[in-house]
């Protein structure tokens, strides 16, 4: 089984979005999809509602999903980490063990824009049009790593 982890700040916007879109891509009998955070601000909380909304308007539920956060031994735990951003990214490399741990981790976006390193913007202060932006960005990143994991 392959395990993967979206990695975003709170756990409440892009990460649960992208856990959602990449479940619905790929089967739950080869895959294991989770996301985290890199702060504690939201552990335990739902997604935000905004989040929930846009989902939901492309048939995805992920109203269960609770945040948590990243922890070293998710290294031990995932074959593959996908940030969302630079920021993500210097926190979780922060935190590998060894070049091993560190391979594991990607940027989202790399896998439509490869080696750009691109950033999916947080749409926590904007409108609604942010969280359907990043719905449409994380869509194509999941679709692109499904056909390359199927």
């Amino acid at each position: 089984m392959t395990k993967i982890l979206m990695v975003c700040l709170g756990n409440i916007c892009r990460s649960p979005l992208a856990e959602g879109i990449l479940r619905s891509k790929l089967s739950d009998d080869s895959f294991e999809i989770d996301s985290a955070g890199t702060a504690s601000y939201h552990i335990g909380s739902s997604p935000d509602s905004r989040s929930v909304a846009v989902a939901r308007k492309y048939g995805l539920n992920i109203s269960n999903l609770r945040g948590r956060q990243f922890k070293t031994s998710d290294f031990d735990s995932f074959d593959l980490i996908y940030v969302m951003d630079e920021s993500n990214f210097n926190n979780v490399i922060s935190l590998a063990r060894n070049d091993e741990d560190a391979a594991k981790v990607k940027f989202i976006l790399n896998e439509i824009y490869p080696n750009q390193n691109y950033d999916v913007p947080d749409p926590y202060y904007g409108g609604d049009d942010g969280f359907e932006n990043v719905y449409k960005m994380l869509d194509e990143a999941c679709d692109q790593i499904a056909k390359t994991l199927s």
